[in-house]
């Protein structure tokens, strides 16, 4: 057996035991794929996948044993990667980054300038994405690191740690009458149209659990994913916003739009930060962890990626 027939049989499992999708996928052949699968089902003395023809059609029950196995080498095989690359280019190497946009565009800027500024051989990719994109790219090992609002915490395969509080922001054009009020009421915010996050992203789901404890339902008038989408439908007329505080605190100032903070409607989100459980991290890995929050450190990291505890308090 061999690295590469685990990673045609972890692949096909991906593509949904689509050969097709998997040879795409891996750059070579679909007979190269049946084949190598059927030899290693052949050393193994069992059946991984059931068939129908030339088809996959389902995993079977020691298939799953086979690809949990399979999960384990292939997650050891990157951390040796890792390892070679941390100890043969200690300040060096490309490090993988999974986000929202909100996240992207408001509050990595600053951690990701001051990480280049400290290791100046490091290139940063950053993949965006929802927060369940997030957690799959960090489970696929696109990426080291993630950082999501949502979803992160709901998978057992990762390891995820708090990483900010932050509330929600009212976003009007400047001269709208609830540009005057302080601390609007959900009763005044439901008279206007709303311009929203969609459903999955930013916190969303407390904004919509809130009106519905009210008995209030208000018109939506457009949803996105971006915060800079909302804001520039809100400067159309298009209707009042509600936003990340975060997307409010730009350079220069705003100037056609006012916030006003939403916290005691809506209370406080988490952010969190997420690494694949099991997962060896580089030395500049866990320093850009730490450039996150003051409350993270390579130490409380590597406890919890060790398995003693993986939460605290903000």
């Amino acid at each position: 057996m061999n690295l590469h027939q685990f990673r045609f049989v972890q692949e096909a499992v991906r593509r949904n035991l689509n050969l097709t999708e998997t040879a795409k996928a891996l750059f070579t052949s679909q007979p190269g794929i049946s084949k190598a699968i059927l030899e290693l089902e052949e050393e193994l003395g069992v059946d991984i996948f059931a068939r129908h023809g030339k088809r996959l059609k389902r995993v079977t029950e020691p298939g799953q044993q086979v690809l949990r196995s399979i999960e384990i080498v292939m997650r050891e095989v990157a951390n040796l990667k890792r390892i070679g690359e941390e100890y043969s280019k200690q300040d060096a190497g490309t490090l993988s980054i999974a986000t929202t946009h909100t996240q992207a565009r408001y509050f990595l800027p600053a951690p990701v300038a001051e990480l280049r500024r400290r290791y100046t051989k490091v290139q940063v990719v950053l993949h965006q994405g929802m927060p369940e994109q997030v957690a799959r790219m960090l489970l696929d090992d696109v990426a080291e690191i993630g950082l999501a609002t949502e979803a992160l915490a709901g998978y057992d395969e990762l390891v995820t740690l708090p990483c900010y509080e932050w509330q929600h922001a009212l976003v009007v054009p400047l001269g709208h009458p609830l540009s005057a009020v302080e601390r609007p009421t959900l009763e005044q915010l439901a008279v206007y149209p709303l311009v929203l996050y969609q459903p999955t992203v930013t916190g969303r789901t407390r904004i919509d659990q809130a009106f519905t404890r009210a008995r209030l339902k208000p018109m939506v008038a457009l949803e996105a994913i971006d915060s800079d989408v909302i804001k520039t439908y809100v400067r159309l007329g298009l209707g009042v916003g509600i936003v990340s505080e975060l997307a409010m605190r730009t350079d220069p100032p705003e100037t056609e739009l006012v916030a006003r903070p939403l916290g005691h409607l809506f209370g406080s989100n988490v952010t969190r930060v997420a690494f694949k459980r099991g997962a060896y991290l580089r030395q500049f890995v866990t320093a850009f962890a730490e450039l996150l929050s003051p409350n993270l450190s390579a130490s409380l990291i590597a406890r919890a990626m060790g398995g003693q505890g993986s939460d605290y308090q903000l």
